[in-house]
């Protein structure tokens, strides 16, 4: 049975950092497309981040250059490092994981993943 959960979540102001945890288990984490996505206030849930089975990673253009996805396959935990925290980053945010072959990775979107976390919760305040 495929889990993955989130932690890592919080209240933080803006110009700071938070990093979010996705420990995953019940497949084999390493072979597996995994990504970021948040659902701001209601808004649609958007994607942020995206990394193939070979550590290539893409990025949301609102979120280059201050987030950082990672994983540890050792762990099987996927990552997200999010910098410079604006008011407009605020939102539930969820790991994802799908069977996808690398090109289709990195143009995933939301409905080629197949499992999902619970979210976790990232308010960032000005």
């Amino acid at each position: 049975q495929v889990q993955l959960l989130e932690s890592g979540g919080g209240s933080v102001q803006a110009g700071g950092s938070l990093r979010l945890s996705c420990a995953a288990s019940g497949y084999t984490f390493s072979s597996y497309c995994m990504a970021w996505f948040r659902q701001p206030p209601g808004k649609e849930r958007e994607g942020v981040a995206c990394i193939t089975d070979y550590g290539t990673t893409t990025y949301a253009n609102s979120v280059k250059a201050r987030f950082t996805i990672s994983k540890d396959n050792a762990k099987n935990t996927l990552y997200l490092q999010m910098n410079s925290l604006k008011p407009e980053d605020t939102a539930m945010y969820y790991c994802a994981a799908g069977y996808l072959w690398y090109d289709r990775c990195l143009g995933a979107e939301r409905p080629d993943f197949g499992y999902w976390g619970q979210g976790t919760q990232v308010t960032v305040s000005s």
